[in-house]
């Protein structure tokens, strides 16, 4: 779960309101005065608002979370949001897409060119340093907590990750957490493989509120480490066994990273740039990347069905 934190991504300042002024039909809050009024029961609904308007027929939505720096013209969020367009059966899926914005200047960008926005008003604080990064990635699992305790089902997806290939058959139907990994060891249920959070799909029931809500507790108990490093401890302490909640774990052959050895257009859904540090590196390779997949689609269907076609990246990314 990558909260765009980086050499080339300052951390932005973030106070309490300071919302557009704007009117905003998709959700997010419009003033500062309507904030101080309604506070969190006023986001409540706003996130509600949003939800409404952007879920699936089974009451499931797909979430992001957007910063300045990336919401900035030519920057990740516009790469992002052009794997969707460029995707197999992947383009209709952003009528379901819910932008987290962190902060204003973002979620004027995000409703510039997308339909379901919405505003997270943080507290003031210094967002220096590594402590400031770890409480933006557990104030957005707050957020997912509270998506599942509204009912809705959600597919999480960092930013920096393109889609193109639409994923949901790829979920498990008996899981009721379905996360990508770093390390996968050819057994979707083996507890070995190693999380990655910026991919998740995780539905609406008892079981999931009440992990998440451990999950967020275990930072008390685990100061030191950031929520994916939580997540593959926790996963393992018998919490979730004794909740009987199944989780399940995505193969990198079709969930993998810009990085990775195993690099095959011809069966890949989405890709991620987390082995990548610094914004500038990200957009350069993920370009690169946009294009091989364009060269890929636009060649004769028994062609692209041919195992083995790669991309060229990384580039700048193997450099970090």
């Amino acid at each position: 779960m990558d909260e765009h934190l980086d050499a080339d991504n300052p951390p932005v300042d973030q106070n309490v309101g300071g919302g557009p002024t704007e009117n905003n039909d998709a959700g997010g809050s419009p003033t500062n005065a309507d904030n101080t009024r309604g506070g969190p029961n006023a986001d409540k609904l706003e996130l509600t608002k949003v939800l409404k308007k952007a879920t699936m027929d089974d009451r499931t939505v797909i979430i992001t979370v957007l910063n300045e720096a990336w919401a900035l013209p030519g920057s990740i969020f516009d790469l992002f949001l052009e794997s969707f367009h460029i995707g197999e059966q992947t383009e209709k899926l952003l009528n379901h897409l819910v932008v987290v914005a962190r902060d204003p200047k973002a979620f004027r960008r995000c409703k510039l060119i997308h339909k379901y926005c919405f505003l997270v008003q943080t507290q003031a604080t210094d967002f220096s340093g590594e402590k400031s990064h770890d409480y933006l990635k557990f104030r957005s699992l707050e957020l997912l907590t509270s998506v599942l305790d509204l009912g809705y089902n959600f597919i999480y997806t960092d930013t920096d990750i393109m889609w193109l290939r639409n994923p949901i058959s790829h979920f498990s139907n008996e899981a009721q957490i379905t996360i990508a990994s770093d390390y996968f060891c050819g057994n979707s249920s083996d507890q070995r493989n190693q999380a990655i959070c910026g991919f998740l799909y995780v539905k609406s029931n008892g079981q999931t509120i009440e992990f998440f809500k451990y999950w967020i507790m275990s930072r008390t108990v685990y100061p030191n480490k950031n929520e994916q490093q939580i997540f593959n401890i926790i996963k393992q302490d018998g919490y979730a066994t004794r909740l009987a909640l199944e989780v399940r774990f995505l193969d990198t052959t079709h969930f993998g990273g810009l990085c990775y050895p195993n690099k095959d257009l011809s069966k890949v859904c989405t890709v991620h740039a987390n082995c990548c540090v610094g914004v500038k590196r990200k957009i350069h390779d993920l370009k690169i990347f946009l294009e091989d997949w364009k060269n890929y689609t636009s060649r004769p269907e028994a062609e692209r069905k041919r195992s083995g076609i790669s991309w060229r990246v990384p580039d700048k990314c193997k450099l970090s």
